[in-house]
């Protein structure tokens, strides 16, 4: 399948997507309430962002949705240049420097009454937004109290979350949990009672100089690879293995990791106020994390 030619700057001003393999408004964005992506949640999808009119590590994230895509059985009828192509495409058209940007293939809609996956026709679909925060540059500021969620993450024999998903209702019931307690958001547990990840985002705790984070269950988060080779490069000893309740509550320093805002400071766990906020490592890290934007290896820009 052809694709439009690159749309004009601020064509769709404040967004755009790409549905039925053209470029038009946010307003238009839509799918069948019948595709098993809406109904079955049978989709994978991916972000990347922009920055100051720049993707960042754009190939890992396109890496990752077509590792997606072929571990759920589906196909998008675009090449990898193409794809690409219609990224910047929608950042492009929304006049967007700073970018929200997915991309999303659902199963679609099978034939009346079938239930083989394989009859139904895969559905692509792109947008770019406005830069969207997992919390605002105030409540960063001001510190983010996490909390602890005793709910058990679908466990990764079931649901292989190296695949991106949408299924989400146990990271949802787990932000009520923090909600009723008056906390700002939540992490859960694995079925050993590990630490594993929250909505959104992958979890770091911080002990006498050495970084800890979760070695499985967990989304393997383009941000959190960032930090874990920023680790490395800084020279910052770090352990990738399981994450117990006790190791993250008797941290000196506890962040989380994504692309809606890079590395984020935690400022208390359930109430209670860390050592240090934001500490000395996870500002190493955050500075290295947002240093990364300026550097051509890692930035793809866009043509406006």
């Amino acid at each position: 399948m052809s694709i439009p030619p690159t749309p004009p700057v601020n064509q769709f001003e404040g967004g755009c997507v790409f549905i039925d393999g053209a470029y038009a408004p946010l307003s238009e964005a839509k799918i069948s309430m019948f595709d098993w992506g809406f109904t079955r949640s049978d989709v994978t999808y991916d972000v990347a962002t922009t920055w100051r009119g720049s993707f960042f590590r754009l190939d890992a994230h396109m890496d990752r949705f077509f590792h997606s895509l072929q571990k759920m059985h589906l196909a998008i009828p675009y090449s990898r240049a193409e794809l690409r192509e219609i990224l910047h495409g929608c950042v492009r058209a929304g006049g967007l420097q700073d970018a929200y940007v997915a991309m999303v293939c659902t199963r679609g809609v099978p034939p009346r009454g079938a239930r083989d996956p394989r009859q139904a026709e895969n559905r692509f679909y792109a947008y770019a937004l406005p830069y969207v925060w997992i919390a605002s540059r105030e409540k960063q500021l001001a510190g983010i109290d996490l909390h602890v969620s005793q709910r058990v993450r679908i466990a990764p024999e079931s649901v292989d979350p190296t695949v991106k998903n949408y299924h989400w209702m146990d990271l949802v019931q787990s932000m009520f949990d923090a909600y009723d307690r008056g906390r700002d958001t939540s992490c859960v547990v694995d079925s050993q009672g590990h630490i594993t990840e929250g909505p959104g985002f992958n979890v770091f705790a911080v002990r006498d100089g050495v970084v800890h984070t979760a070695d499985r269950g967990v989304l393997e988060g383009i941000s959190r690879r960032t930090v874990i080779e920023l680790c490395e490069r800084l020279g910052i000893p770090l352990r990738v293995a399981p994450l117990p309740v006790a190791g993250l509550l008797e941290a000196d320093e506890v962040f989380l990791t994504s692309s809606g805002g890079g590395v984020l400071p935690i400022a208390k766990i359930d109430g209670k106020p860390l050592p240090a906020f934001p500490g000395p490592v996870t500002t190493r890290l955050y500075d290295g994390y947002w240093g990364l934007h300026d550097d051509p290896a890692y930035s793809d820009p866009v043509a406006y």
